[in-house]
């Protein structure tokens, strides 16, 4: 719960620790196999995963690589690999759901997503970093996620250029700082 600061207002300390919990902790689950998150207008339906499991999940993938400037749909859309991987593979479904509970455990009473600080989740990902469960997480995002057309304005990248000549002759020389 919020407590006011003197002026009436909402202290900074108590905001900061809400905040981070009102996206993926604002998820909802409507049956066995749907997350939903209202505040920001998307759901997925899902195979094999618990939608906790998917909402932790979405969290630690903005955590290994974060990005303010992009929705959580993005996240969700590259997790969505590891649920229909999971749905035919019983072996990686255990991995998943273990290396998600082993997150929570670890993160303590509210689990992952109770973390309302980003540095805390962040050093809990370093003490797990060897696991198999994190680098299949970590190796699965660096496609999943940069492999969006969608994200590719976001992040200056106008796709390939084979197929108009290159970059050479498409402004790759017009840096002027150099």
């Amino acid at each position: 719960m919020m407590t006011n600061d003197k002026a009436g207002g909402v202290n900074r300390r108590d905001f900061l620790a809400t905040s981070g919990k009102t996206a993926i902790g604002a998820a909802m689950v409507v049956g066995a196999g749907t997350l939903l998150l209202p505040t920001q207008g998307w759901g997925m339906e899902l195979k094999a995963l618990k939608p906790e499991t998917m909402a932790t999940m979405i969290q630690m993938a903005r955590d290994i690589y974060p990005h303010d400037h992009i929705g959580d749909k993005f996240y969700a859309k590259a997790m969505r690999a590891h649920d229909d991987g999971a749905a035919d593979d019983a072996e990686k479904l255990a991995m998943l759901e273990n290396g998600i509970a082993d997150l929570d455990k670890r993160a303590g009473e509210n689990g992952y997503l109770g973390l309302g600080w980003e540095e805390d989740r962040v050093a809990i990902l370093h003490d797990i970093e060897d696991s198999g469960f994190f680098q299949a997480m970590r190796g699965s995002l660096v496609v999943g996620l940069y492999n969006q057309k969608a994200l590719w304005p976001l992040f200056g990248y106008e796709g390939a250029s084979a197929h108009k000549g290159g970059y050479i002759e498409r402004g790759f020389d017009d840096i002027e700082w150099v």
